[in-house]
């Protein structure tokens, strides 16, 4: 493969897993989205990366167990919609805070770092369970993520047999997204197809709320849904109304939160997703208080000063970004004195109360592309899956990770 153009590379890795009609985004919006090179890692790294990953997913768990309990006033506190806040409190598995999580790394010179959880609605799933293989097995090298998406199986089975157990009704299952998402949509028919579930694919515009129920419209008909793995973000399905006005979002979540609809991933997930979730972290930690001493090392090693006001202010650069912001929307890069280094040019998420983060640099690479060399930002992602530290996924971008950054497979280091 060394003897080939980067761009007949690109279309030997890419062109069947488009064919097959698992992996089709490697281009979005117009432009070259997965790379056609590998970053090779060592043992040591995966161990600390996965290591991180279960701990600081005890460690948030632990958190949104309390965070249940609590008056529904701290929950407003930490940005959870007011809508939200009955489906957040009702507890599926206290030993689980999410199905599928996604922690985000940056590598810097203090170390591997923690940026924040997406514990709700994270994609980038197909990237590092299907497609990532795929690359390692052109270039003939050991893939990171091997064997691992029998985990997926392994948890949506646990969880719809933990919603079984608390007197759920599971046997009407449906996937939904936005069929029109290509990502999205393929990222859910994915999902399915691993879940080991009996369900059906089913576009969010399909679904209807009456009275007690939620219904799948299918062939004209309305059919009951009992469990719902939906990739659509709970704080979006709070705000969402019908054309007449009526609050559709808000009912849904009130089924949810009076055990009528079971949900995957759990509300629990999006509590943990919360950026403020970090502040209260960070602020236990700093205090002395409510974590072990195991747990504090774990902290203070992998995770950020991260508060709802801002103490960096006249002292040190920082982080602001929205408490629910997703792909970089509405971070901005200050110096020390407040003045903005870079921020996302994108609209969306700057209405958000925001939450202030230590800035890190991460680390640069130089990776092959369609348009020549880019030197860009790595990023990690560690996925949290029921619980386990599970598949990685590489990002490659600017100093803002965007919804445009490279996706870049990653590969064993051959050691001897």
């Amino acid at each position: 493969m060394r003897q080939i153009s980067y761009a007949d590379r690109r279309d030997r890795i890419y062109l069947p897993l488009r064919e097959a009609g698992v992996f089709t985004w490697d281009w979005m919006y117009g432009e070259e989205y997965a790379l056609a090179s590998l970053h090779e890692i060592d043992a040591a790294f995966r161990r600390e990366i996965a290591e991180a990953t279960a701990v600081l997913g005890r460690i948030f768990t632990k958190v949104v167990g309390i965070l249940q309990q609590s008056p529904d006033e701290l929950l407003l506190e930490l940005g959870v919609p007011e809508a939200a806040v009955g489906a957040v409190k009702r507890v599926i598995d206290p030993e689980r805070a999410t199905l599928i999580g996604r922690f985000d790394f940056a590598p810097t010179a203090e170390g591997l770092k923690m940026l924040e959880l997406n514990s709700d609605t994270p994609t980038g799933i197909v990237e590092a369970f299907y497609a990532n293989g795929r690359v390692c097995e052109q270039f003939g090298k050991r893939d990171p993520n091997a064997g691992m998406a029998a985990g997926l199986r392994d948890g949506f089975l646990r969880f719809a047999a933990k919603y079984r157990e608390l007197g759920y009704p599971t046997d009407r299952v449906y996937f939904s997204s936005l069929d029109w998402h290509e990502e999205d949509a393929g990222t859910t028919r994915y999902l399915l197809e691993q879940s080991g579930l009996t369900g059906q694919f089913l576009p969010l515009a399909d679904l209807r709320v009456h009275e007690d129920r939620l219904y799948a419209l299918i062939d004209g008909a309305h059919e009951p849904v009992d469990l719902l793995y939906r990739l659509h973000a709970l704080e979006k399905l709070a705000e969402e109304t019908d054309e007449d006005g009526y609050p559709t979002g808000a009912h849904v979540l009130d089924l949810i939160a009076r055990g009528h609809l079971a949900v995957l991933n759990p509300p629990s997930g999006f509590a943990a997703q919360t950026k403020a979730v970090q502040a209260l972290v960070w602020n236990l930690y700093e205090t002395g208080e409510f974590f072990d001493e195991a747990e504090r090392a774990v902290i203070g090693r992998y995770m950020l000063p991260t508060y709802l006001e801002n103490r960096f202010h006249g002292k040190e650069p920082y982080v602001s970004k929205p408490i629910f912001g997703r792909e970089g929307g509405a971070v901005t890069l200050h110096d020390a004195s407040g003045q903005p280094i870079d921020r996302d040019a994108e609209e969306n998420y700057w209405e958000q109360p925001m939450v202030y983060q230590k800035l890190v640099e991460m680390q640069e690479i130089e990776v092959e592309t369609l348009k020549g060399p880019y030197r860009g930002r790595l990023l990690w992602g560690s996925f949290l899956i029921d619980g386990q530290a599970s598949a990685i996924v590489a990002r490659v971008g600017g100093r803002i990770t965007g919804n445009l950054s490279y996706y870049l497979p990653v590969a064993m280091r051959d050691e001897r």
